[in-house]
């Protein structure tokens, strides 16, 4: 693999940071999900569709009335977000379009998928080996950090190896940019979330934490 690439398609243009808000009336909606798969869900109902023609369809809701959702919307920062990697060169989706759904508080937004298979595809298959694989994997956390990224929800379920074989990102809400390198704290506030799943994935014993941890934390 090879953690930093040229990006995969042309850095999309100023004006996906000002897209505007495109009514989506709900007989339209269920047209657009009709026959789609339900990729995720939570207590309020599906989150993310797998459409037909192989687009997403990833809804937002605005869960509390007084939020700042309310000013930005969680579907225009994940635009912002998806803008901000292409531009350093990070392979990630390619959103198409942003909804204003009928029901109060809600949004969505209509993306292309990074084309790819997730780390932990590939890490489930036979014959892979972290040895050689963490190299990557830390020279893009790094370079993520180095470039003022700080991605929570960063693990090895968000992170697709493309067909070029370069490391991209995906499910990019949960993400921020600083205007320097992240400071030793955030860091390792970071490791810890990546830890987490780790843990909660039941993969300690296949995957080299402590390696990624001296690779990645600044000396």
């Amino acid at each position: 693999f090879r953690h930093h690439c040229p990006p995969q398609r042309p850095v999309l243009p100023t004006r996906l940071f000002t897209m505007q808000f495109s009514r989506l009336p709900e007989a339209t909606l269920n047209q657009i999900i009709d026959g789609a798969r339900i990729l995720e869900a939570d207590s309020y109902g599906p989150k993310v569709y797998l459409l037909q023609d192989g687009n997403i369809l990833k809804l937002f809701r605005r869960k509390r009335f007084f939020s700042s959702a309310l000013w930005r919307p969680y579907s225009k920062r994940f635009i912002d977000n998806a803008v901000g990697l292409q531009k350093l060169g990070v392979p990630t989706l390619q959103v198409l379009q942003l909804y204003k759904l009928q029901a109060p508080g809600m949004t969505a937004v209509l993306y292309q998928p990074l084309p790819g298979e997730t780390l932990r595809q590939i890490a489930s298959k036979d014959g892979f080996s972290w040895q050689q694989a963490l190299p990557d994997l830390a020279g893009l956390i790094r370079n993520l950090h180095e470039s003022g990224i700080y991605f929570r929800s960063l693990h090895l379920g968000n992170i697709v190896v493309t067909p070029d074989n370069c490391m991209g990102l995906i499910d990019v809400a949960d993400l921020r940019f600083l205007r320097a390198p992240l400071p030793r704290y955030l860091v390792k506030r970071n490791l810890q979330h990546f830890a987490r799943y780790i843990e909660r994935e039941k993969l300690n014993e296949t995957f080299p934490m402590h390696a990624l941890e001296k690779a990645v934390m600044p000396s």
